[in-house]
C-alpha cells in the first residue's frame, strides 16, 4: 500500500493513499473512505486524478463565494446551488480536504440565507413601489378618461396619452415582474380608460370633420359671391364688407383649408379696393391744380378781416366762397378739409364781426334803450323833486335817500347813451 499526501495535508498528514491494487482511499478525519480505484496507472496518477477532482469542487466552492462576494447575484440562486455543491462534496470520489469544502458550504449557506432574506424584502418594497408607480399611470389615464370630451385640447391631450402608454411599457420592460393577479387588473384599468380616451377622440374629430365641411361649404359659397362683384368694382365694396362679416361668423374649417379659402375670398375683396385706390390716385392728381387754386384764393381771404367796411368785408368773402365751391372736392380728403379750416376760421371772424354790429344797431334794442332811457329821466326827475322836498323840510335823511337814488339813475342812463 502507498501513501501520498495531497497538496491540501499538512506534512505526515496525507489525504490519499493508494493500494497496491490501485485503490484510492481518502482520510476523513481518523478514518479512511474508499472513493475508487485507478488499476492502469502509477500510484501517484491515481491519486492525481482523484486530486484534480477535489481541485474542480473547490473551484465551484471559491466561484460561489467570489459570486456572492461581489453581490448582484440572487442570493436565493447561489443558495440553492451551494447545496447542490454540499451534497457532491459529501462522500465525493475525490482526494482532498472534503471536510474543510464542506464547512465553507455551511458557511457560505448561512450567509446565503441572510442575503436572501434581504433580497427578498428589498425584492417585494421594489415590488410595492413598482405597483404605486403603475397605479400612478392608470390614474392619471382615468382623470383624462373622465374629463368633459369637449372641454379637452385633443392634440395635447393625445400627446399625454401616448406618453403614459410609452409610461407603462417602459415601467414593464425595467421594473420589476408584479404578481400576475395586479398586473392585469391595472392593465386592464389602463386598457379601458384608454379605450373610452380613443372613442371620445374619434368621435370629437368625426364631428370636427363634420363642422369643418359645413364651413368650407359656407366659405366656398362666400368667395362665389365675392367673385361675382368684381365687375362692380368700387361699388362692390359695400357688399364685400357684408359678406366679409358673413365669412368671420362661418367657423372654422381647418388651417389648411382655411387658409386657401382666405387668400381667394381676400383677393376678391383686393380687386375691388384697387379699383377705390385707382379713382383715388386719378382724383389725388387732378387735384394737384385745385389745391393751388384755392391756396390763392386763402391768400386773397386772409386780407379781408383788416377791411373796415363790414359790408364790403362780407362781399368779398362771399365772391371767395363762390369761387371756392365752383373749384370743386379735392383728393385726399385730409388735405381738402385743411384748407376749408383755413377758409373757415376767416368766416366766422366776419361772422362775429357781423353779429356785434348787430347787437349794437339792432332796432329792437334801440327801442328798448329808449323806453328805457325815459323811464331812468322820469325817474330822476321825480328823485330831484323829493330831495328838494326833503332839504326843505329840513329832513337830511330822506335827502340823503333820495340823493344817492338819483345817482344811481344818473348813472344808468348815461350808460345807456342819454
Amino acid at each position: 500500500m502507498t501513501s501520498v499526501s495531497s497538496p491540501e495535508s499538512a506534512p505526515n498528514e496525507p489525504w490519499g493513499r493508494v493500494d497496491d491494487d490501485g485503490t484510492v482511499s481518502v482520510r476523513e478525519g481518523t478514518e479512511w473512505r474508499v472513493v475508487g480505484q485507478y488499476p492502469d496507472g502509477t500510484p501517484d496518477e491515481a491519486l492525481a486524478y482523484f486530486e484534480r477532482k477535489y481541485a474542480d469542487l473547490a473551484g465551484e466552492v471559491s466561484l460561489l463565494e467570489v459570486r456572492h462576494r461581489r453581490g448582484g447575484a440572487s442570493a436565493a440562486d447561489l443558495r440553492q446551488t451551494a447545496k447542490g455543491v454540499r451534497q457532491r462534496v459529501a462522500g465525493a470520489s475525490a482526494v482532498g480536504d472534503l471536510a474543510s469544502l464542506e464547512a465553507r458550504l455551511v458557511a457560505l449557506e448561512a450567509q446565503l440565507d441572510e442575503a436572501s432574506a434581504e433580497q427578498a424584502q428589498a425584492a417585494k418594497e421594489a415590488v410595492d413601489q413598482a405597483v404605486a408607480q403603475r397605479t400612478g399611470i392608470v390614474e392619471q389615464m382615468e382623470q383624462l378618461a373622465a374629463r368633459d370630451p369637449q372641454s379637452i385640447q385633443w392634440k395635447q391631450t393625445t400627446a399625454t396619452m401616448q406618453s403614459l402608454f410609452d409610461q407603462w411599457q417602459n415601467h414593464q420592460t425595467t421594473g420589476p415582474r408584479l404578481p400576475k393577479s395586479v398586473s392585469q387588473a391595472l392593465w386592464k384599468r389602463f386598457r379601458d380608460a384608454r379605450g373610452v380616451l380613443d372613442k371620445n377622440r374619434r368621435e370629437f374629430y368625426a364631428g370636427l370633420d363634420a363642422t369643418h365641411k359645413s364651413a368650407r361649404d359656407v366659405k366656398t359659397r362666400l368667395i362665389e359671391r365675392a367673385e361675382a362683384l368684381a365687375t362692380q368694382g368700387e361699388d362692390g365694396i359695400s357688399a364685400y364688407r357684408a359678406l366679409l362679416d358673413d365669412w368671420k361668423r362661418s367657423g372654422r374649417a381647418g388651417k389648411k383649408a382655411d387658409d386657401a379659402l382666405w387668400e381667394r375670398f381676400k383677393a376678391a375683396g383686393d380687386a375691388l379696393y384697387s379699383a377705390r385706390a385707382d379713382r383715388e390716385r386719378a382724383e389725388a392728381e387732378e387735384s394737384v391744380g385745385k389745391i393751388e387754386l384755392k391756396r390763392e384764393l386763402l391768400v386773397e381771404a386772409r386780407k379781408i378781416p383788416d377791411e373796415k367796411d363790414l359790408t364790403a368785408a362780407r362781399a368779398a368773402l362771399t365772391r371767395i366762397q363762390r369761387s371756392w365751391d365752383e373749384i370743386g372736392r379735392i383728393f385726399p380728403r385730409d388735405k381738402e378739409r385743411a384748407l376749408d379750416d383755413d377758409l373757415r376760421k376767416i368766416e366766422q371772424a366776419i361772422k362775429q364781426r357781423e353779429e356785434s354790429d348787430w347787437k349794437r344797431n339792432s332796432p329792437e334794442k334801440k327801442a328798448r334803450q329808449s323806453e328805457m332811457s325815459e323811464q331812468l329821466a322820469e325817474a330822476i326827475a321825480k328823485l330831484e323833486a323829493e330831495e328838494a322836498a326833503a332839504t326843505a323840510r329840513g329832513d337830511a335823511r330822506a335827502a340823503k335817500d333820495a340823493a344817492e337814488a338819483l345817482a344811481a339813475r344818473k348813472a344808468w342812463l348815461s350808460a345807456l347813451g342819454g
